[in-house]
């Protein structure tokens, strides 16, 4: 597994080499969903990890969204074909907007927008290029078609372990009626109790990464936090 500081592949970080492994490890943990990027297939427009994505849907049964150079309906129903529960689309998000609104209606609840910022807007091809399309606007291109989610990412904060930016997630997710996850920047148990705290409730969620791998994400505890936050 990799991970790269604010989406440079100059500055990325090998955790583990066994993606399988990995995700055995994660699912043992508790954890009710998985978070995969195909990186090398963000950059190339067309996955390239397709042999280590299908082991770990072999390996776990917990779902599984992928994201990495999905641009085109084939690919989509490859891997939705494959048990991969929700597809996230990024790039072609912006550049083929009706793709992700075809998909969604054909795919109800599996088709995910990957909305990646960069200064206010939206990064694209492995956030190698940014676009003029601010966060807002594409995320309100989609606002009625039936889209699962947005992975609303602060590719400032992505690898850093500053923290969330919790207010242009909440600001995003205030403007939209599309769930909104937010991502890039979790690093400790004060951003999950963040997280649960009233002002955040319109988030569907966040994900973790790098300090989980590194391990100053205490996995059992901030699990413990969330179903604690539920049961209240």
């Amino acid at each position: 597994m990799v991970r790269l500081e604010q989406g440079d592949m100059a500055r990325a970080t090998v955790f583990n080499r066994d993606p399988v492994e990995q995700a055995r490890a994660f699912a043992a943990l508790g954890f009710e969903y998985l978070h995969v990027v195909d990186l090398d297939g963000a950059f190339a427009g067309r996955p390239m990890n397709a042999a280590a994505v299908a082991r770990i849907l072999a390996a776990v049964k917990i779902p599984l969204q992928l994201g990495g150079g999905i641009r085109d309906r084939a690919t989509i129903e490859a891997w939705l074909g494959k048990g991969v529960a929700r597809v996230i689309i990024g790039t072609a998000a912006v550049r083929d907007p009706a793709l992700v609104k075809e998909a969604a209606r054909a795919y109800p609840d599996r088709i995910a927008v990957g909305l990646d910022a960069r200064d206010g807007k939206v990064a694209v091809e492995g956030w190698a290029k940014t676009s003029e399309l601010s966060a807002l606007d594409l995320a309100r291109r989609f606002e009625d078609a039936g889209v699962a989610a947005i992975i609303h990412t602060d590719i400032a904060r992505d690898g850093m372990l500053g923290g969330l930016d919790l207010d242009a997630a909440i600001a995003l997710a205030d403007a939209v009626s599309i769930p909104v996850i937010a991502s890039g920047g979790l690093a400790s148990l004060d951003d999950v109790r963040a997280l649960l705290a009233p002002r955040a409730q319109k988030l569907a969620g966040a994900i973790a990464g790098r300090a989980l791998y590194d391990g100053r994400l205490d996995a059992a505890e901030a699990l413990r936090l969330i179903r604690a936050a539920r049961a209240a």
